[in-house]
C-alpha cells in the first residue's frame, strides 16, 4: 500500500499550512493548558508569500511591545503603503508583489491573528490602537494628496479606504463568532476604526450599524461596552429613514438606534455599559434628560462620572432649567458616596462659578487653576439657584455654600462686609452672608473665629439693621394687605426671605456685650408683638429670644411671660376696634379667647342677639375670619414657645395659664384649623407634665378614630412623643388598659393601606418606640415584618426606607430583640405566603426565600452587636459573646445560639403541623439549613430541638429531596452539638426533656432493687442491679439476665394480681407511636428483636394503656 503524501516536507511553504500556522496567538508565551483552552479562530487559506509580509508583519510585532514607538512604526508602514499603491519594477522580467492588494491582504492577515488575545493580555488593546492611529494618519495623507478640485465631493475613494473596507469585510462576519473572545476583539476594533475617522461609506455604515445594534444585546458585558462605544459615533449620523431601511423582522433595530440606546442606557445591567453610553452618546436636547437622570444611578463610579466629566463638558450650566439645576446639585451633594459629593462640591465652586464670572483672560495664566474672587458671579450663581426657596431651611443651597466656602479660601479672604453691603441687601448677599457666618462659626477648632470677628459688626449695629429691614418687611405686607398698587408679592416673599436670614444670624451672635444684648433683646420683644408678621418670621424671633434669656430656670420663666405678653398684645391689635366698640378692657382681652372660640358662652350669646340688627352677613363672615385668624396667630405663638422650653408645666404659672386660657379652649373649638392646632399645643404641654399626659392619651386615641387624614397623622406624632419623653410607665397604668387601645390604633393605622401618610406615620412611630424599648408587643413587630415585604407598600417609600433601617439594626441590636422576631418568624411566613397567593399580575412580591433568607440573618446570634450585658442577658455565656480588645475592635466568641435552636423548634412544630402545607413546608425546610447551630446554647434547647427533629425525619413531613436534605443536615449538626447533652444525662442519670423513660424500681427485704430507664433514642436500656452497701462501686448485669429475671416477676405478677397488701410500683411508658423512633419505642429500648425484649414486649403488648401496674 502507497505511503501517505508527508506535508510535513514541505514546512518551508509557509503558505501550504495555514491552519497549524493560524494556531498560534500574538504572543509566544502559550503553554499546553492554554492552547487547549484558547478560543479557536477559523482563519481563511492564506495568500502566497510575498516580500511585503515579513516588513508588515515586523510592524505588528513592534507595536505589541509598547505604545511608546507606535509613532514611528505608523510611518514606517505608511511608507510600505505608499510604495505598494504605487508599484515600480525594477526590470521588465523581474515581477515586484508590493501591489495595494498584497498590503490590504497582509494587514488583514495580521489583523486576524489577534482575534483571539482574551482581554487580559494588553498586547490586543496596543493593536487596536495601533491600527486606528495608522488609519487616522493614512487617511489624513491621502487627503492631502487628493486635487483641490475634489474638496467638494463628501467621499472619494482612496486606498486607507479600501483598506479601511477590507478590514471591517473582515470583521463583520466574526461579531457573531460563538466564542466571547473573538467576538469582543472585533467589536472592539470596529469601534475603535469608527471613532478614529471622519466618514465612512454609507453601504458600510448600514452593515456596520446591523452588526453593533446585535452586539448590544450581547450577554458579554464586555462585548455591550465595545458596542456602545461605536454606537454611539454611529448615532449622531442617523437619519429618520435609517430604521425604516432595515429589515422589519429584526427586533434590535426596530425601535431605531438612538432609542435602543438609551433603553440600553436605562435599563443594561451593566454599569461598564451605561457609564460609556453616558460618555459617547451625542449631546442633543432628547437626550440630555436621559443622561442627566444618571445622577441616580445605582453604581457610584457612573453618578461621579457625571458630576466630574460629562456635566464640566457640557458648557454653561444657566442652559438648563432651574429645576434641573436643584436636582443635580441635591443629588450630587446628598450622594451616598463620598466621591460623588465631593466631584458635585467641585462642580459648584469651580465650574459653575466661573460661567457666571464670564470667560477668562488667557493671559491670566494656566487654564487649570482656579479664576481669581467675583462677587458679582458668586451673586449671579445664587439667583440661578433660586436661593429664596432653595435657601429655607434643609435647602440644597445652604449645603452647596458650605461647600463652596471650605473649597475657596481666596473667596473667604476677599469677602467684605463693609456698610454699603449691609444698607444694600438682596437675598443672594443676604445669603451669602449668612452661609459665610454659618461656615466661620462651626469651623474645626473655632480658627475663623478671629475672621469672622474682623468682617462682622457689632451687635447693637447689627440690631439696627434688622430693626430697618423688619419695619420694611412689615409695610410691604399692610400695603400687600390693602392692595396697593407698585407693591408686588415677589418684593415682600424677598424682604422675608432677608428677615429670616438676618435672624439665623442673630441666633448665632455673641451676646456677652450688654448694651448689645438688651437692644436685640428690646427689639425682638417688640417684633414678637407685631401682629403681621409671618410665621416663619415669628419663629425664628421666638428662638432668637429664647438665647437671649438665658438657659436656666429663671430665663425660661421670663422668656414664657414675655411670649404670653407679645400673645395678648397680639390679641388685642387685631381685635381692638371691636373691643372698643364693645367696651371690652385689656384685662379680660386675652382670657376673651375663651368665649370667642367655643361661642357658646351665655353672654356672647346676648351680645350677638343684642347686636344683630343692622348687621349683615358678610359682616358676620368677616367677622368669624378675623376670629379665626386671631386665635391661629396666638396658638402659633404658644406653639414656637412650647417648642423651646423643658422645665416642668406646673412650676411655670405663665405655662398653666397659656394652657387654661388658650389651648384648652382652642381644643374644644367647633373650627377645625384652631382644634388642630390646639392639639398639638396640647401635646406640646403634655411633653412637660405626665399628668397632663396621663389624662389626655384617650383624648388623642380619639382624634384619631374620628380624626381625618392629617389628624392622624398629628395624633400618632404626639403619642409617639409622648411615649418616648415619659416612657412604657404610662402603658403599665390600669387607666390605659396595659397599652391595648395604642396598641390597637397603631395596629390599625399599619394595615390602612389605602392612606399612605396615616401608614408611614405608623411606622416611623412603632419603630422609634420599639427601638426604645418602649413597645414590645410581638403582634405589631409582625405587622411591620409583613408590611416591609407586601407589594401593596411598594408605593409607600417612607415605609419601606423606615423598615429598611429598622428591622435589621432592631434586631442585631439587643439579645431580646432578636428572640422577639425569632417568635414571629413562622407566623410571619405563614401571613406573607398567604398575601403571595392573593398577589394581582401588575405586583411583584420578593421570591418567599428571599424572605426567609432576610428573617434568618436578622434572627443570627452572630451578627449581635452589643454587649451581652447590655441587651440584658445573664449567663456566662452569653456575657462571653461580645468581648473587646485593646484597640476597641469587637471579637465574637462563644456566641449564644440559642435564638436559632428556638428557631429551629417552631419551624419543626409548625411542618409537623396538619395544616402546613406543600408550599409552606418548603420554605420553612429552606432556612433550616441556614441556621447557625453552636453547642453554646442551653441543654433544654438541644434536648427539645433535636427530638422534634428526631420526630420530623421519622414521620417524613417533607416529600420533595432538597427539604429532606436540609431535615437530615439540620438534624446532624443537632446531634453533633447534642452529644455533650446526653452524655451529661448517661452521668446524671436524668431523662431526656419531654420524652421521660420508664422507671421501675422494686424493693425487697434485703434493700436490692432493679432499675429501668429508658434513655433517648439510640441509647441502649440499661437496667442495673445494685449490689450491698458494703460493697463501693455499682456492678451492671447483662441484658440477656435481666430479661429472664423480668419473665419471672411478669409469672409472678400474673399470680399475684389481685392481691391485697401487696406493694405496687407503677412503671409509666407512654404509647409508642408508630414509625416514631423517640426514646421509647422498641428500636430505643435495648438491642431490639433480635434478642427477644420478652419483658418490654410484654409491657408494651397492651396499646390501649398508658401504664402498667407490676405488684411485687
Amino acid at each position: 500500500m502507497p505511503g501517505r503524501p508527508s506535508t510535513r516536507s514541505s514546512r518551508p511553504s509557509r503558505a501550504s499550512s495555514p491552519r497549524k500556522s493560524s494556531a498560534r496567538t500574538i504572543t509566544s508565551r502559550a503553554s499546553t493548558a492554554s492552547r487547549i483552552s484558547s478560543p479557536r479562530l477559523d482563519i481563511p487559506d492564506e495568500a502566497p508569500w510575498s516580500s511585503v509580509r515579513a516588513p508588515v508583519c515586523a510592524i505588528f510585532a513592534g507595536a505589541q511591545s509598547s505604545n511608546a514607538g507606535h509613532r514611528k512604526l505608523v510611518i514606517n508602514l505608511r511608507k510600505i503603503q505608499a510604495r505598494c499603491c504605487n508599484p515600480k519594477p525594477s526590470t521588465p522580467d523581474e515581477e515586484d508583489d508590493h501591489t495595494e492588494h498584497t498590503f490590504n491582504v497582509e494587514v488583514g492577515r495580521c489583523v486576524l491573528r489577534f482575534m483571539n488575545v482574551k482581554k487580559s493580555e494588553s498586547v490586543g488593546d496596543r493593536v487596536v490602537r495601533f491600527l486606528g492611529l495608522f488609519l487616522k494618519h493614512a487617511s489624513e495623507k491621502d487627503a492631502q494628496l487628493l486635487p483641490e478640485t475634489a474638496a467638494d465631493e463628501t467621499l472619494l475613494e482612496t486606498p486607507t479606504s479600501r483598506l479601511t473596507s477590507h478590514i471591517l469585510s473582515l470583521l463583520l462576519p466574526l461579531l457573531s463568532a460563538k466564542e466571547k473572545t473573538v467576538r469582543f476583539r472585533s467589536t472592539q476594533l470596529i469601534s475603535h476604526i469608527i471613532n478614529s475617522l471622519d466618514s465612512i461609506d454609507d453601504d458600510l455604515f448600514q452593515l456596520l450599524r446591523v452588526g453593533l445594534l446585535k452586539r448590544i444585546r450581547d450577554k458579554e458585558s464586555m462585548v455591550r461596552v465595545q458596542a456602545v462605544l461605536g454606537l454611539g459615533r454611529l448615532a449622531g449620523n442617523e437619519t429618520e429613514g435609517d430604521a425604516q431601511e432595515l429589515d422589519s423582522d429584526d427586533d434590535d433595530d426596530a425601535g431605531g438606534l438612538m432609542d435602543t440606546l438609551l433603553e440600553a442606557l436605562q435599563n443594561d445591567p451593566s454599569a461598564d455599559v451605561r457609564r460609556s453610553l453616558l460618555l459617547n452618546l451625542p449631546l442633543t436636547p432628547n437626550t440630555l434628560p436621559y443622561l442627566l437622570e444618571r445622577a441616580r444611578d445605582q453604581d457610584a463610579a457612573t453618578r461621579r462620572t457625571l458630576y466630574s466629566r460629562l456635566l464640566p463638558a457640557l458648557g454653561d450650566f444657566r442652559h438648563l432649567s432651574l429645576s434641573m439645576r436643584e436636582k443635580l446639585l441635591r443629588w450630587g451633594l446628598r450622594d451616598r458616596d463620598e466621591n460623588v459629593r465631593k466631584a458635585a462640591a467641585k462642580l459648584f465652586r469651580e465650574r459653575w462659578i466661573e460661567d457666571c464670572a464670564g470667560p477668562r483672560d488667557p493671559g491670566d495664566g494656566a487654564q487649570d487653576k482656579a479664576a481669581p474672587p467675583n462677587f458679582d458671579g458668586l451673586l449671579e450663581l445664587l439667583e440661578r439657584i433660586d436661593v429664596v426657596n432653595a435657601g429655607v431651611e434643609n435647602g440644597i443651597a445652604l449645603e452647596a455654600m458650605k461647600e463652596f466656602w471650605e473649597g475657596r479660601p481666596d473667596y473667604r479672604e476677599a469677602f467684605v462686609l463693609d456698610d454699603g453691603f449691609w444698607d444694600g441687601l438682596t437675598a443672594e448677599s443676604v445669603f451669602m452672608a449668612r452661609t459665610f457666618n454659618d461656615f466661620c462659626r462651626r469651623a474645626a477648632g473655632g480658627k475663623l473665629e478671629g475672621l469672622l470677628e474682623e468682617k462682622m459688626p457689632e451687635v447693637t449695629k447689627f440690631a439696627f439693621y434688622l430693626q430697618r429691614y423688619t419695619n420694611t418687611l412689615v409695610d410691604h405686607l399692610k400695603r400687600l394687605a390693602a392692595h396697593e398698587e407698585g407693591v408686588e408679592e415677589d418684593q415682600t416673599v424677598e424682604q422675608e426671605f432677608i428677615v429670616e436670614q438676618l435672624l439665623h444670624m442673630a441666633h448665632t451672635l455673641d451676646y456677652t456685650d450688654e448694651v448689645g444684648r438688651r437692644k436685640m433683646f428690646s427689639l425682638m420683644r417688640e417684633t414678637l408683638a407685631i401682629a403681621e408678621l409671618p410665621e416663619e418670621v415669628t419663629k425664628l424671633v421666638v428662638e432668637v429670644l429664647r438665647g437671649l434669656c438665658g438657659a436656666e430656670a429663671a430665663g425660661e420663666r421670663e422668656f414664657c411671660g414675655v411670649v404670653l405678653e407679645a400673645v395678648a398684645e397680639v390679641h388685642d391689635t387685631i381685635l381692638g376696634d371691636e373691643h372698643d366698640q364693645s367696651g371690652t378692657t385689656d384685662d379680660d382681652s386675652f382670657h376673651s379667647a375663651r368665649s370667642e372660640v367655643s361661642g357658646d358662652g351665655p353672654a356672647k350669646s346676648k351680645k350677638n342677639k343684642a347686636g344683630s340688627e343692622g348687621v349683615d352677613d358678610e359682616e358676620e363672615g368677616a367677622k368669624a375670619i378675623r376670629e379665626i385668624m386671631v386665635n391661629m396667630k396666638c396658638l402659633h405663638i404658644a406653639q414656637c414657645m412650647l417648642e423651646n422650653v423643658e422645665g416642668y408645666l406646673q412650676a411655670n404659672v405663665h405655662l398653666v395659664t397659656m394652657l387654661n386660657n388658650l389651648v384648652v379652649p382652642a381644643v374644644r373649638s367647633h373650627e377645625a384649623p384652631i382644634r388642630e392646632r390646639g392639639l398639638l399645643c396640647l401635646g406640646l404641654c403634655c411633653l412637660l407634665d405626665k399628668t397632663l399626659a396621663e389624662e389626655n392619651l384617650t383624648l388623642f386615641l380619639h382624634c384619631f378614630n374620628k380624626g381625618h387624614d392629617a389628624l392622624q397623622v398629628y395624633a400618632l406624632h404626639i403619642l409617639s412623643d409622648i411615649l418616648t419623653t415619659h416612657g412604657p410607665a404610662l402603658l403599665e397604668s390600669e387607666v390605659f388598659e396595659k397599652g391595648k387601645p395604642l396598641y390597637k390604633i397603631f395596629s390599625k393605622a399599619l394595615r390602612a393601606e389605602d392612606k399612605p401618610a396615616v401608614q408611614a406615620a405608623a411606622c416611623t412611630a412603632v419603630c422609634k418606640l420599639m427601638l426604645g424599648c418602649v413597645i414590645k408587643d410581638e403582634d405589631l413587630l409582625k405587622l411591620l415584618v409583613v408590611a416591609y415585604f407586601d407589594p401593596a407598600t411598594a408605593s409607600n417609600l417612607g415605609l419601606r426606607q423606615c423598615l429598611s433601617y429598622f428591622l435589621p439594626v432592631y434586631c442585631h441590636s439587643r439579645r431580646e430583640n432578636q428572640g422577639r422576631m425569632q417568635r414571629v418568624t413562622v407566623a410571619a411566613i405563614h401571613s406573607l405566603i398567604l398575601v403571595s397567593e392573593h398577589v394581582d399580575e401588575e405586583e411583584e412580591m420578593v421570591a418567599l426565600s428571599v424572605i426567609a433568607s432576610h428573617l434568618v440573618d436578622w434572627t443570627d446570634p452572630r451578627k449581635l452587636v452589643v454587649a451581652a450585658s447590655a441587651s440584658g442577658s445573664g449567663g456566662a455565656a452569653a456575657a462571653a459573646e461580645s468581648i473587646f480588645d485593646e484597640m476597641g475592635r469587637k471579637e465574637n466568641k462563644a456566641v449564644n445560639g440559642d435564638v436559632h435552636l428556638d428557631l429551629a423548634g417552631d419551624i419543626l412544630e409548625r411542618i409537623s403541623a396538619s395544616n402546613c402545607h406543600k408550599e409552606e413546608k418548603k420554605i420553612l425546610a429552606s432556612m433550616l439549613s441556614k441556621l447557625y447551630i453552636t453547642s453554646n446554647a442551653e441543654g433544654e434547647k438541644k434536648r427539645r430541638a433535636l427530638d422534634l427533629a428526631r420526630y420530623a425525619v421519622d414521620d417524613g413531613v417533607f416529600a420533595d429531596a432538597p427539604s429532606r436534605n436540609a431535615l437530615n443536615k439540620l438534624l446532624g449538626a443537632l446531634e453533633k452539638v447534642g452529644a455533650d447533652v446526653v452524655k451529661e444525662e448517661e452521668e446524671a442519670g436524668t431523662p431526656g426533656v419531654e420524652t421521660p423513660g420508664a422507671e421501675d424500681t422494686m424493693r425487697d427485704d434485703d434493700d436490692d432493687a432493679v432499675t429501668v430507664r429508658g434513655e433517648g433514642e439510640g441509647e441502649k436500656t440499661e437496667m442495673a442491679s445494685m449490689v450491698d452497701n458494703d460493697e463501693e462501686e455499682t456492678m451492671f448485669t447483662k441484658l440477656e439476665e435481666v430479661e429472664e429475671e423480668g419473665m419471672e416477676e411478669l409469672e409472678e405478677l400474673e399470680e399475684l394480681k389481685g392481691e391485697e397488701g401487696d406493694t405496687t410500683t407503677s412503671i409509666q411508658l407512654p404509647k409508642a407511636r408508630a414509625g416514631h423512633g423517640g426514646p421509647n419505642s422498641a428500636r430505643a429500648l435495648g438491642t431490639g428483636a433480635a434478642r427477644g425484649d420478652s419483658l418490654l414486649d410484654a409491657l408494651l403488648d397492651d396499646e390501649e394503656e398508658d401504664e402498667v401496674e407490676l405488684s411485687i
